[in-house]
């Protein structure tokens, strides 16, 4: 089983990378896996499915590249940053695979295996997120407990604005942009946004007390 199900995944990460989405078919995928049309639906139950089996190895890869680069930056924009780019750098060698892959993520069937592991990997990636910005915070002598809330939704935040950078390449909307400084000063934005959201929760400082003597009265007196 293990045999028949790499080679269904060579078989469609080649095709899919030679012909795009849209020009492979399931039984060019069967053909060159030599198996079964019956046996490559045990795997995969659709074009789109396979198409999200392969890319979810591509996710984790450029996310397991772009946490360990992460941990080494000490500015959280840089660090935010470093999260992101490999997954950029991985959608921009086939612009059309990406796009479908954000599409069966967003509107495949919740029955689906490997949407389901897509999802996971997209919590994943919002959770790494979190953590570098968490990790700011406690260096800045925030409230831990109110930047893990604040945190999570930067890290939705951030992967909302990939996701739509990624898609513009397809839909050519802003053809001008650089979409990786684009996404940088969106980055800053947001994480500006998140340490001004945390500096407002600190307490005022607190005045002179009740009948204390201030500099100007003593100068009076």
């Amino acid at each position: 089983m293990r045999d028949k199900q790499s080679r269904i995944f060579a078989a469609a990460a080649s095709l899919f990378a030679e012909k795009g989405f849209a020009g492979v078919t399931t039984q060019q995928i069967s053909e060159r896996a030599d198996v079964a049309a019956g046996t490559l639906f045990r795997y995969a139950t659709s074009k789109g499915e396979l198409l999200m089996m392969v890319y979810n190895q591509q996710f984790r890869s450029a996310l397991s590249a772009g946490d360990r680069a992460s941990r080494s930056r000490r500015d959280p924009v840089d660090a935010v940053q470093a999260v992101v780019r490999p997954i950029l750098e991985a959608a921009d060698s086939h612009v059309e695979n990406t796009v479908n892959y954000q599409r069966e993520l967003l509107f495949g069937s919740a029955s689906e295996k490997y949407r389901s592991e897509g999802l996971d990997l997209v919590a994943r990636f919002e959770e790494t997120i979190a953590r570098r910005l968490v990790e700011a915070a406690r260096n800045r002598g925030l409230d831990e407990r109110r930047a893990e809330d604040q945190a999570r939704h930067a890290g939705r935040s951030i992967f909302a604005i990939l996701h739509l950078i990624l898609a513009r390449a397809f839909t050519g909307a802003h053809p001008d942009d650089d979409p990786e400084a684009d996404l940088h000063a969106q980055i800053d934005q947001i994480v500006t946004g998140f340490f001004a959201a945390l500096d407002d929760d600190r307490p005022a400082r607190s005045g002179p007390e009740p009948g204390a003597s201030s500099p100007q009265r003593k100068k009076e007196a």
